[in-house]
C-alpha cells in the first residue's frame, strides 16, 4: 500500500464529499475501462459511463432516485476477466470496475464509505504504480514513490480534488458539476489515456 498524508484528512470529509471524491477518481479512471473496450469490443464503455452519471445525478439532482443494487448488478456483467485477455489494457480496466463497484458499495452501506474512499483512492495510486513498475521493471514501494513522477502526479490530482471538497462550507452543486466538468473535459485518465 502507498501512504500519503491525503489518507488521514480524507476521513474527515463529510459524506457527500466523500462520494463526490470517489466519483471523481472514477471518472478518471473511466477512459481507461473505455479504451479497453475499443480494442476487444468486450463490452459497452457506455455501460460503465451510465452508471457513473447516477452517482453524479445523486449528487447533483434533489429528487434523484437511484437504485443502487441494480447498478451494482449491471457493472458485474461488464468486468473483464485478466485470464481472457492477453494486454495490460485489461488491468487498468478491472482497478476502473473495483473501483466504481466500491463507490457503489459505499452507496450501498454508508457506514463503510470512508474506507470505501481509502480503497478508492489506493486503487487509483496502485492502476499507476503497477503500470511504471511494468514499465521499469522495478516495483514502486513506499519507499521509492517520491521518485516516480507519474505517482507523485496522480497524489497530485487527488489533493486537487480534495481541497475544494475540503473547504465546501454545504453541499455545493456547482463545485460537484465543475469537478466533474473539468474532468470529463480533460478526458485523460490516471495513466495517461485519452478518449
Amino acid at each position: 500500500m502507498l501512504q500519503n498524508p491525503l489518507q488521514l484528512r480524507l476521513e474527515k470529509l463529510e459524506p457527500w464529499k466523500q462520494i463526490t471524491f470517489m466519483a471523481c477518481l472514477c471518472e478518471r479512471m473511466y477512459p481507461n475501462y473505455a479504451m479497453f473496450c475499443e480494442n476487444t469490443q468486450f463490452a459497452e464503455a457506455r455501460v460503465y459511463r451510465d452508471i457513473l452519471d447516477s452517482v453524479w445525478e445523486l449528487l447533483t439532482v434533489k429528487s434523484a432516485k437511484v437504485n443502487f443494487e441494480r447498478q451494482l448488478e449491471k457493472l458485474e456483467e461488464i468486468i473483464p476477466s485478466s485470464e481472457d485477455f492477453d494486454f495490460y489494457g485489461v488491468y487498468p480496466a478491472i482497478d476502473a470496475c473495483f473501483s466504481l463497484s466500491t463507490l457503489l458499495h459505499g452507496l450501498l452501506d454508508r457506514d463503510d464509505l470512508f474506507e470505501s474512499m481509502q480503497k478508492v483512492s489506493q486503487q487509483s495510486v496502485m492502476t499507476v504504480a503497477q503500470l511504471e513498475s511494468a514499465q521499469l521493471e522495478e516495483e514502486v514501494t513506499n519507499e521509492n514513490q517520491k521518485d516516480n513522477e507519474a505517482v507523485c502526479e496522480e497524489w497530485d490530482v487527488q489533493w486537487a480534488i480534495f481541497r475544494p471538497l475540503k473547504d465546501a462550507i454545504e453541499r455545493d452543486i456547482d463545485l460537484i458539476k465543475d469537478l466533474r466538468l473539468e474532468l470529463r473535459e480533460e478526458g485523460v485518465s490516471n495513466i495517461g489515456v485519452s478518449l
